[in-house]
């Protein structure tokens, strides 16, 4: 038999307790036999749910880092931690799943791509939204050519009140930004995906100060503190690729706008278009009438759904392992990843300079 392989955990708060420990937990490939936390208590109570036998526990993820029967590392920490922790753990010979978005910066994506280049171990990034039933049969319907050359898409992350108020989502400092780097980055991925387009050659960006500082907010998770609201409320990015395409990307945590929705895009092609607001719907024409398809997707039959109950969390996670015990590349790449967080950071740049941003060839 194969051996399990060995899983550590670096941050045991929120995306870890809602994510990834749940979904490893069901993998009988791997063990989860490390948790590292700045709190203890929370590595303790992960290691006392989810450990194996024996787990360990730290409060200093290089601690963690120096067990070198570890095979892999999910990395759970806040966005201006990522880059150090990840290139760490890669150096360390260890496979590394990030999560979203890949870094704070550019520079530090690029210096996670090179570090898992330099180490020759896989590295991923969390963007389960690739892994819903509707983003799946999408992508396959884009692959196989149905939408014919996808020349303009949206890309929605828009709440109309959903500001998250714990933990750091407020610090501009730790998480680089606000809705954008939080829910437009499952976007814009999910978009360029779709497109399988990563050659971005210009970004004109606005970001907006307008609801955050509003006391006794209506809020979904209570008011909101405008002392410590120190992000933008929403952000908007228009993206022209090298091929002449066009991406328009909006993102809010508040704004004053019905139609709402996160990880969704609207593509349009050349051949049909598609768009995620009311289920998934396919369009075109023939015949000389143009039609409208509603995906069932409750429906079994297709080749990458694998049982009723498996949550995209947990599709990820499984493919994410299979993709190292069968050495074949990660669904989500780094490079891919990366494009994201450039185009991001090119967003709020353009922003603060009211230029256009280019990317040199």
């Amino acid at each position: 038999m194969t051996k399990k392989l060995r899983v550590g955990i670096i941050g045991c708060g929120g995306i870890a307790k809602g994510k990834h420990m749940p979904s490893l937990a069901k993998l009988s490939q791997v063990e989860m036999v490390a948790f590292c936390d700045i709190e203890e208590e929370r590595a303790d109570e992960a290691a006392t749910k989810y450990g194996a036998e024996g787990a360990a526990v730290y409060m200093d993820y290089r601690e963690l880092l120096k067990d070198e029967t570890i095979d892999v590392v999910h990395v759970c920490t806040p966005n201006d931690s990522h880059a150090d922790i990840t290139v760490a753990a890669l150096e360390a010979n260890k496979h590394v799943m990030c999560e979203k978005p890949m870094a704070k910066t550019a520079a530090d994506a690029r210096r996670m791509v090179e570090a898992a280049k330099r180490a020759g171990k896989k590295l991923t990034i969390g963007y389960q939204n690739r892994f819903r039933t509707d983003s799946q049969y999408l992508q396959k319907v884009c692959e196989r050519g149905d939408l014919g050359e996808i020349y303009y898409a949206k890309a929605h992350a828009i709440r109309r009140r959903a500001v998250p108020t714990w933990g750091v989502f407020l610090d501009e400092e730790k998480q680089g930004g606000g809705p954008l780097i939080d829910i437009g980055t499952h976007a814009l991925d999910l978009t360029l995906w779709m497109m399988n387009n990563y050659k971005p050659k210009a970004v004109l960006g606005s970001i907006f100060h307008k609801l955050g500082q509003k006391k006794n907010a209506a809020n979904a998770w209570g008011p909101w503190d405008p002392e410590k609201f120190k992000v933008e409320d929403s952000a908007f990015g228009y993206i022209t690729m090298e091929n002449g395409a066009t991406i328009m990307l909006e993102s809010s945590w508040a704004i004053n706008m019905l139609q709402t929705g996160e990880a969704k895009c609207t593509l349009c092609g050349t051949e049909g278009g598609a768009d995620m607001w009311d289920g998934l719907r396919i369009n075109g024409e023939d015949f000389s009438k143009l039609y409208t398809n509603h995906i069932n997707l409750d429906a079994k039959g297709v080749d990458f759904y694998d049982g009723e109950t498996e949550s995209a969390a947990e599709l990820e996670a499984r493919m994410w392992i299979e993709s190292i015990l069968n050495d074949t590349e990660p669904v989500v790449k780094p490079e891919e990843a990366l494009v994201v967080t450039e185009i991001l950071e090119a967003i709020y740049k353009s922003a603060q300079t009211g230029e256009a941003i280019y990317f040199s060839k």
